[in-house]
């Protein structure tokens, strides 16, 4: 793959040719008495991509395209296929750095879509988030640890009293708070928010993502940022990566790819984003849904939704070449 753009800082995050694919055959017995094959479903084929330290790098794409396994598996909460992930030059598979790996783990934290089911209900608020130091042991003693849950819930945009509270007892945009402000508890660097404000209102979604913001930017946070909502990325993100059916087909800075455009489905999707200029241009609705990934289409994934395939793009994987895996783009077939 060529690189992206210009010259950029050295990678934080590195991911590399990743794979991952899921037996979702029948039971062996089934199989045999009814003569059907094993069936591989390839929920991410090939991704790679690198994130700079202190950056925001988003995945979108529409649900079922991979975004959410491969956030699992740069986390290291699912073993890849395939392929390979460094975080600060340390290997997320590599059974020889064990070691450095569990050293590393500390330092990377995920926010979930729904922080209410990610959290035990009998706990109070302040020994969620006192876990974390508990666990890797960063503070001694129940005065500095208490200490340093106010100073979490303070940060986050809550009171320090608010610890004696369960989990119910908070509105979703004060559970994602908490939710926050537990990942920081272990002092981590990367954070991975996996369609973290998907499930709020759209006022408190503006708050959330303001704070993830703020705290990026006193804190040198480095995020992984998983979404479906265009208007969120545009808002976040630095570079942004549009998956299609476990492949990356566009990659750019957020500035070039919502400017301009180059893949057929990077400019559906962006034509589908409500028009508050009411501007008039021509608009072309995203058509069709992600093809079956157990059977996927031969050659590019994407044309038979796309009005610009041709034999090329039925026969033929494009690879991703300066940032866009499309072949009208490289035969220069497009506006």
């Amino acid at each position: 793959m060529r690189a992206e753009g210009p010259t950029r800082p050295p990678a934080y995050v590195e991911v590399a040719d990743l794979r991952r694919d899921f037996d979702v055959s029948q039971p062996w017995l089934t199989r045999v008495i009814e003569r059907r094959p094993r069936q591989i479903l390839r929920a991410v084929d090939g991704v790679g991509f690198s994130i700079a330290r202190g950056e925001t790098f988003a995945l979108v794409g529409e649900s079922g395209s991979g975004k959410s396994t491969v956030a699992r598996m740069v986390v290291g909460l699912l073993p890849p296929s395939g392929g390979d992930v460094r975080i600060t030059g340390v290997s997320m598979t590599d059974p020889r750095q064990a070691a450095e790996r569990r050293r590393l783990r500390r330092r990377i934290q995920m926010i979930f879509q729904d922080p209410y089911a990610s959290m035990n209900p009998r706990w109070r608020v302040g020994r969620i988030i006192a876990e974390p130091i508990r666990a890797f042991n960063l503070l001694q003693g129940e005065a500095a640890i208490l200490a340093r849950v106010g100073e979490l819930l303070t940060l986050v945009g809550l009171h320090p009293d608010d610890r004696v509270k369960y989990p119910h007892e908070f509105s979703g945009g004060q559970r994602q708070r908490v939710a926050i402000a537990r990942a920081l508890a272990s002092e981590a660097e990367f954070l991975v928010g996996d369609e973290p404000t998907s499930a709020l209102d759209v006022s408190v979604q503006a708050q959330i993502l303001n704070l993830m913001r703020d705290l990026q930017g006193r804190l040198g946070l480095t995020y992984l940022f998983i979404s479906h909502n265009l208007a969120v990325v545009r808002h976040m993100a630095t570079r942004v990566g549009v998956m299609y059916l476990g492949r990356v087909v566009e990659i750019g800075t957020s500035h070039a790819l919502f400017r301009a455009p180059r893949h057929p489905y990077t400019r559906m999707l962006l034509d589908a984003v409500p028009d508050i200029g009411m501007t008039g241009r021509t608009r072309t609705p995203v058509s069709g849904e992600i093809p079956n990934p157990i059977d996927p289409p031969s050659g590019c994934t994407f044309h038979p939704r796309c009005p610009f395939a041709n034999e090329r793009c039925r026969a033929e994987v494009p690879g991703l070449i300066d940032g866009v895996a499309c072949h009208a783009v490289q035969e220069g077939r497009l506006d």
